[in-house]
């Protein structure tokens, strides 16, 4: 794929406008729950978007390098409609709003060999990434980029697995370098780790950029069954040391339950979409649920705090008598954009980081939307201006 030198200004659509599930484990205390969120504004890029030879879609996470001064945007194409692939973005505030969203640059993620990567193929044993996760370092402002993996187990053939990863590369896509899972978090063929497209979504550097902190959207098979109407789920945040990138340590996370009932048979269920370090060991984090065949979306951030939860690195499962005095992080709602006054829509929100300082000292939050590639959803930059962080 040819990178073109060229800057290429994209203005977005304007449309500024101005319970924890029952669990057996007791979640651990938190410092404080002092965060408001202000909204600021939201806009929309067109459907479909062309730009530098690619289509704009499937936004998945976002990341803010505050050096100078870029957002660097995830797709998660399988390199089914372009390469594998991300987004670099100018994103501005003036008078207390959100102002323009201007996408500068785009990049393939390489491999090591320096090639693109094909898409998913059964009948080669090819397995794309599914790119979901990405954060920028703050020393050196290079990237972390996380995939889901793959686990395609048809009856009667092969298995197709590719295990989750947490990838380092450069701001222009080239691999540099891979960290360490947890032994848990490898696919497996049988009902045992990650189940399909519930792996790595969200990744976060904390400020000191010692720690590399990644989410699992979901459980593991044996953590337990995903949410549901009538019960949340233990989810696993996982800790790395940022230069060796070895896991330190690992928390229970409480999953809300589904919050609508879906249509028999489907797989809607309710999961963390990312993550963003507010410190050593509080985050904001997002999750992000849908009842997807009436495109009804559900998007909530809460204060996150694991000070005194329980190191799980090393369980197996989270589930059984062992674990009754397991300690989750503790968590509080920060806000349910269903609630959110002005907001035009939710769609399916999926990423989330820190912007720049506004004038009054506010930090601001910037969030943003996978539309899936289709035509009834919608790919929106929503900010708010967040007091307490």
């Amino acid at each position: 794929m040819t990178i073109r030198a060229t800057r290429a200004r994209i203005t977005a659509t304007a449309l500024v406008l101005a319970s924890l599930p029952a669990l057996v484990a007791t979640p651990a205390a938190a410092h404080d729950n002092g965060v408001r969120l202000a909204f600021l504004g939201e806009r929309e890029l067109p459907n479909a978007m062309p730009f530098q030879d690619t289509t704009v879609g499937g936004l998945s996470a976002i990341s803010y390098d505050s050096k100078s001064g870029t957002y660097y945007l995830i797709s998660d194409d399988r390199s089914q409609t372009d390469p594998a692939r991300f987004y670099t973005a100018r994103i501005g505030f003036a008078h207390g709003a959100l102002g323009d969203v201007e996408l500068t640059g785009t990049h393939p993620w390489l491999r090591a060999d320096g090639t693109t990567f094909p898409p998913t193929s059964t009948a080669t044993s090819t397995v794309a990434p599914d790119p979901e996760g990405i954060a920028v370092d703050p020393h050196d402002g290079s990237l972390v980029w996380t995939s889901e993996g793959e686990r395609i187990v048809p009856s009667g053939a092969p298995a197709l697995l590719g295990d989750p990863w947490i990838r380092r590369a450069t701001t222009t896509g080239a691999y540099t370098g891979q960290l360490p899972l947890p032994p848990q978090l490898h696919m497996n063929a049988q009902q045992f780790g990650p189940r399909q497209n519930q792996t790595l979504e969200g990744v976060t550097f904390t400020p000191d950029g010692r720690r590399i902190v990644t989410a699992m959207e979901d459980p593991l098979y044996q953590d337990g069954d995903d949410p549901t109407p009538e019960h949340g789920a233990l989810t696993r945040i996982t800790v790395h040391d940022a230069r060796t990138g070895l896991p330190l340590a690992q928390y229970a996370y409480p999953l809300e339950p589904l919050f609508a009932t879906p249509p028999a048979g489907s797989t809607d269920t309710n999961g963390v979409s990312d993550i963003v370090a507010l410190g050593h060991d509080r985050f904001l984090v997002l999750e992000r649920a849908s009842i997807y065949s009436d495109n009804n979306w559900k998007a909530r951030i809460y204060l996150v705090d694991l000070h005194g939860a329980t190191d799980v690195l090393g369980r197996d499962s989270l589930t059984g008598a062992s674990t009754r005095s397991l300690k989750p992080a503790r968590k509080t709602l920060v806000t349910d954009l269903s609630d959110v006054p002005g907001l035009s829509r939710v769609d399916n929100v999926e990423g989330i980081t820190l912007g720049p300082r506004l004038p009054d000292g506010s930090r601001t939050v910037v969030l943003v939307s996978d539309n899936n590639f289709a035509a009834r959803q919608v790919t929106q930059v929503i900010a708010f201006a967040a007091h307490g962080i």
